[in-house]
């Protein structure tokens, strides 16, 4: 986009999209959903921080409700000293939208890791979580580090360059069935794995680079995360690979030998590519959250070796910034330690305590209890 009342360019992508969505519908695939990214706002609206931009947004969301998609800015650039400031667009923001994402890069390969920014997204976050029922709007908003341009996941999605997309799937349903067929044998799990992946997305990836042809748009590449949803459980799959509840002894092992085996496919790769461990999106995740079996520190040491960072977890609705700004900064640091894509979707829980029960309307958002930051 070249200016936030410009939506010629998301017109474009919107007819691009859904001939694709088609395109693979025809070929007998499900697409659940069409997103669009566009460059950081602030590549092309300076004055983020205006009621005008505000206004542009929320005249951008009408027309990605109208189409059933979502959208993403990508991360807002502000200035040290815009902490305050941004805090409160960013609850306005959710306030006055439905389906629009964004986020703020608290690390990059630039500037390393930069807790000015670590405590403006704390700022966010306690703000948005007091303007929204349940803190639900912090679903659309992340911390990130690292996050490099082309993801499919949002809130982290943004983009760079010529026109170009990019896919991600759903899919530990797949990993459920390699793991539970494989039994304790995790050498012909990981074999297996590799197989079975590479036998299912490279046929997508074949009529990925047909359909870039076709409509002269760059391929990114597949996002190789397994998303999980509430039906679709990663947590299930790695407990079926472990044979322990998920936070048990062998946990971190089981989070390693996926990633590798993702980081190893015979693909285009974009974006994360890794474990991604959503607490409140995963039936299994959410649940062994309520029996206590791991906490935000062991999310953590997951992400070590594996996915996303901190995915929507439920905390106390009075955390202080002080400690939010903790947590990310640690999220970032890890980043900044292993180079690698991670961030922070934290959901502060107005009216909830720690062990408290939290129950969603959102269908995205399963039920659990708000978690010991």
């Amino acid at each position: 986009m070249a200016d936030i009342n410009d939506v010629a360019p998301v017109d474009t992508a919107i007819e691009f999209l859904q001939q694709a969505r088609d395109i693979y519908q025809s070929s007998g695939y499900e697409v659940q959903t069409i997103r669009i990214a566009t460059q950081p706002l602030t590549d092309y609206a300076q004055d983020w921080h205006t009621s005008k931009t505000i206004a542009g947004l929320a005249k951008l969301d009408r027309l990605a409700v109208a189409n059933n998609l979502n959208v993403s800015i990508g991360p807002i650039a502000i200035q040290n000293q815009e902490g305050d400031r941004f805090a409160d667009w960013a609850s306005e923001l959710i306030a006055n939208t439905r389906n629009i994402n964004f986020s703020i890069a608290v690390a990059s390969f630039r500037s390393g890791v930069e807790p000015s920014l670590a405590k403006s997204a704390a700022l966010a976050i306690k703000a948005i979580a007091g303007a929204s029922p349940l803190g639900e709007g912090n679903f659309r908003f992340a911390a990130t580090a690292f996050c490099p341009p082309g993801t499919p996941f949002f809130p982290a999605a943004y983009h760079q360059g010529p026109a170009a997309f990019s896919i991600g799937f759903e899919s530990p349903r797949l990993l459920q069935r390699v793991f539970a067929q494989a039994g304790s044998d995790r050498a012909m799990g990981r074999k297996k794995l590799k197989l079975e992946m590479e036998q299912a997305f490279l046929p997508i990836q074949k009529q990925a680079v047909e359909i870039a042809e076709r409509f002269s748009r760059r391929y990114l590449g597949i996002d190789v995360s397994p998303a999980p949803a509430p039906d679709s459980s990663i947590g299930q799959a790695i407990e079926n690979l472990t044979g322990v509840p998920f936070g048990g002894a062998s946990t971190l092992a089981a989070c390693a030998l996926i990633t590798d085996v993702l980081k190893s496919l015979d693909l285009k790769q974009c974006g994360y590519s890794g474990l991604m461990l959503p607490v409140l999106e995963d039936r299994v995740l959410a649940q062994r959250a309520e029996e206590g079996r791991y906490g935000v520190s062991e999310l953590l040491l997951y992400s070590s070796v594996c996915g996303t960072g901190l995915d929507v977890v439920p905390l106390p609705g009075d955390v202080s910034v002080e400690s939010l700004t903790a947590v990310v900064l640690d999220m970032a640091s890890l980043a900044n330690k292993y180079r690698k894509p991670l961030s922070a979707r934290l959901l502060p829980i107005p009216g909830r305590a720690q062990g408290e029960r939290v129950k969603f309307n959102n269908p995205y958002l399963v039920d659990s209890v708000v978690m010991n930051i």
